[in-house]
């Protein structure tokens, strides 16, 4: 009788402490959102929001409201849609809500880095100070000499003049821009190593090609990582990655580059003067290149062929770029000297700028997350306050409640390259049941967590958009041809990526 009892008193606590990790005990309070648990102990809706995000939010949202809370993978996220809220949620003081966890245990799982506590404050001066104002403006000049080094190297010969050139659209942006910015940052081959500055830059063209090819190998990796879904095949596949690019990238390797930016050595500097191990900044500066690369060169496919499938917005960014070189002395013609873009001349550009910004629009989808540190209470547009759970997660997707919402939006899912500009070339304003939005689009995220390179980006896919409009022909094989639909499993992760490729041609102008 002695055994039962205490086999009874060992196992029934077992049993509850079991019963309430998977969720089963878990009740709304009259104060807190809607509760929807799924029918799965603790997965919860797991298998519905890995398969489409954003469906499935719709259809939660449809059920129950704007604010709701559901469990995911033995987690309750309560996801707020209302964009009145935005501000409140981004702004909210660290100590009661915090990202820098959940990114810390993202950055470990998917590039091997494990951040020190300072890693946010010194990402963040690097990037004020070198991806902004003066800073940006010598980077987007090495920028624009690398696109040059990648994209006019054929012209110069006439080889090319007059003879139409095919291949895939999103492979051919997403290469040029990566490569063009990886150089940027990471440095380029020393003209007295290679013997001469042509045979240096042929080295950087071959070189960047190698590394793009290996970094989309690992971006086709990327989402199952994150989830850490990868079947054993996939995972030896991504871990040989990491290690490759952990030797690429490493401190050693880039003493020994010309040119490396004020950005990437100042960052590595101050890890090592805050005693972080060498080994571990290599893997720093894996995270720093997917960070910087691994949504410019998709968000340039979706521009560009939004633009071939649209000939006046085409012929409005076209006849834009071409008006800002005439009034900047230049042109581009046959043998006269290759175009300097200045990072004054990309802004006088409110065409393209609109252009871009309504392709984050329609393509950046990325997921804001704060993990709740304590109760917070919520006030939502319609008047309805919510208590949000310690130890509950909050999550924004800006793509659904934003930037495809026909309130704020007209005809959301279209392509209107102008639709961020006034005739006057002003930014314009935008509003929900007549009252003004702060937050309209986030491609970049908001608050704390804003991405502190999106000037750069910008300007990144900026430059490249202008040399392609300035120099090429463009036109799409088949004219007829529908946009691609985007691959679901990339929710969350920032723009979107194309389930097939799109056949395009081009040749020079002049």
């Amino acid at each position: 009788m002695g055994l039962w009892v205490v086999l009874l008193c060992t196992l029934v606590p077992l049993l509850l402490g079991g019963l309430y990790v998977l969720g089963v005990f878990r009740r709304q309070r009259p104060d807190e959102p809607p509760l929807d648990k799924g029918t799965i102990p603790w997965l919860g809706y797991l298998l519905d929001f890995r398969k489409d995000t954003s469906d499935f939010l719709k259809r939660m949202q449809k059920k129950h409201g704007d604010v709701f809370t559901v469990l995911i993978g033995g987690r309750y996220f309560t996801f707020v849609m209302d964009p009145f809220c935005f501000g409140a949620i981004v702004k909210e003081s660290r100590s009661k809500l915090d990202f820098r966890t959940m990114a810390a245990q993202l950055v470990l799982q998917v590039f091997g880095y494990k951040p020190i506590g300072l890693n946010h404050d010194i990402v963040h001066s690097a990037s004020t100070k070198h991806l902004m104002g003066e800073g940006l403006t010598v980077l987007t000049q090495s920028t624009m000499e690398n696109f040059q080094k990648l994209l006019l190297s054929s012209l110069s010969s006439g080889k090319e003049r007059g003879v139409w050139q095919e291949d895939n659209l999103f492979n051919y942006c997403y290469n040029i821009v990566f490569r063009a910015g990886y150089l940027a940052l990471y440095g380029c081959e020393p003209h007295q190593g290679a013997g001469s500055k042509e045979k240096a830059e042929e080295q950087d063209r071959v070189h960047s090609n190698q590394v793009f090819l290996e970094f989309r190998k690992y971006d086709r990796l990327f989402p199952r990582l994150a989830f850490s879904v990868l079947p054993p095949k996939d995972k030896r596949e991504a871990e040989r990655l990491k290690r490759l690019f952990w030797s690429v990238l490493s401190v050693k390797k880039s003493w020994q580059k010309d040119n490396v930016s004020a950005w990437i050595s100042d960052q590595a500097q101050l890890l090592a003067q805050h005693s972080v191990p060498e080994y571990m900044r290599d893997r720093f500066m894996f995270m720093l290149l997917w960070a910087s690369q691994g949504n410019t060169g998709p968000t340039a496919f979706w521009l560009l062929l939004y633009l071939l499938k649209h000939p006046e917005a085409l012929k409005a960014v076209r006849d834009e770029v071409d008006k800002v070189l005439r009034e900047n002395g230049q042109e581009v013609k046959a043998g006269s000297p290759p175009i300097t873009i200045t990072r004054n001349m990309l802004d006088q550009s409110p065409f393209l700028d609109s252009a871009l910004e309504e392709t984050l629009r329609l393509k950046a989808a990325p997921l804001l997350i704060r993990a709740v540190l304590e109760n917070i209470s919520l006030k939502t547009s319609s008047g309805a306050e919510y208590t949000l759970r310690k130890g509950d997660r909050v999550a924004l997707f800006p793509h659904l409640s934003v930037q495809m919402n026909p309130e704020i939006h007209d005809e959301p899912h279209k392509f209107k390259y102008d639709r961020f500009v006034n005739p006057d070339g002003t930014k314009k304003d935008f509003y929900k049941n007549g009252k003004k939005l702060k937050y309209v689009n986030m491609p970049w995220g908001a608050g704390v967590s804003t991405c502190p390179g999106r000037f750069f980006a910008s300007a990144e896919m900026k430059l490249f958009v202008f040399l392609m409009l300035s120099h090429y022909d463009l036109e799409l094989v088949n004219e007829e041809e529908e946009i691609p639909a985007i691959d679901v499993s990339r929710w969350g992760f920032g723009t979107m990526q194309p389930v097939h490729d799109v056949r395009f041609r081009y040749r020079p102008r002049f």
